[in-house]
């Protein structure tokens, strides 16, 4: 069923108006954009999929790089260590993901030890993603151990030609005339992680077709100058 398209008025400011389209876009292995990790993004693909039968799988690498958004893809239980350190709120899940393992308290950390242990006797899987590789974290010794004897893949953040280059195939697919200097005027204004931009370009495509405006450097002035939006 068609949705009817909002209904706007002019005393409205745009940016809020685009803020209100900005689609519901969970994080998918489909709409990842790999960039310089293909091979880590097919390792893991086929560890989702049964073809490694390894325990765990750490993802490492530095913010920004598409951690939370693999975790969040993989369709496990999912819990935060930077929001919940003790790991209180982690089920008793067969297919468990915990991000920022870092960020573990002490009990976190044992509470990470036993689930190991308790996955690695189920058969179950533990997918988890840090800053650095399992060996160079402050953990106790043995849940460094138990994470290091699983996969363990780099996850390499997209440079700016990679996101600009993801930008423009997007824009393409939807007919949405993007030129280089737009992209550029995004890249240096909009929020730089690769889903916030994506998201932008499905509203902005919904924005321009309801106004019947082309996409120009003074209408994206307008939408991300904005009072509140990003200078």
């Amino acid at each position: 069923m068609l949705k009817s398209r909002p209904v706007f008025h002019s005393d409205f400011p745009m940016r809020q108006l685009l803020l209100d389209l900005l689609p519901a876009s969970p994080p998918t292995l489909d709409n990842f954009v790999p960039g310089g990790n293909v091979e880590t993004l097919a390792a893991l693909t086929g560890w989702l999929a049964g073809v490694r039968l390894e325990t765990s799988f750490c993802l490492w690498g530095e913010a920004g790089s598409g951690r939370s958004h693999l975790l969040l893809a993989s369709g496990f239980a999912y819990v935060d260590a930077a929001c919940d350190p003790a790991l209180a709120t982690a089920p008793e899940a067969e297919q468990l993901a915990v991000d920022h393992v870092d960020a573990l308290d002490e009990t976190g950390q044992i509470a990470l030890f036993n689930h190991f242990n308790r996955l690695k006797m189920a058969a179950g899987m533990l997918l988890t993603a840090t800053s650095q590789p399992p060996a160079h974290l402050a953990l106790r010794e043995d849940l460094r151990t138990r994470l290091g004897s699983g996969l363990i893949y780099r996850l390499l953040p997209l440079s700016d030609a990679e996101k600009a280059a993801a930008l423009a195939a997007q824009a393409k697919e939807r007919a949405l005339k993007l030129t280089p200097d737009a992209i550029d005027y995004l890249m240096r204004h909009a929020p730089r992680d690769m889903r916030s931009l994506s998201a932008f370009v499905v509203a902005l495509d919904r924005y321009t077709l309801e106004h019947k405006r082309a996409v120009t450097l003074p209408l994206l002035r307008e939408l991300l100058l904005s009072p509140g939006g990003k200078n």
